[in-house]
């Protein structure tokens, strides 16, 4: 998938964390919520500015930056 219209990085907003377009939700928001046993189908009821592809965009953007890390260098050694 490619999120990058979807998941925006503005540094004025939230910090500079990854939110999803157009609203102040961050991608560890929705990661916090599925975490803690949310439905997709409860986290579009409490959010209505949200969509499918939105909570697929920030599940993309997490997969996509864990495979990022697991090749930086290991510095501990």
């Amino acid at each position: 998938m490619n999120y990058n219209e979807i998941i925006t990085i503005e540094p004025d907003k939230r910090s500079g964390k990854p939110c999803i377009r157009g609203t102040r939700m961050t991608v560890t928001d929705v990661l916090e919520y599925l975490a803690g046993g949310m439905t997709e189908a409860e986290i579009l009821e409490d959010f209505p500015d949200l969509t499918t592809e939105d909570i697929r965009a920030c599940l993309a953007f997490a997969a996509d930056r864990e495979r990022r890390l697991a090749f930086l260098p290991d510095y501990a050694a």
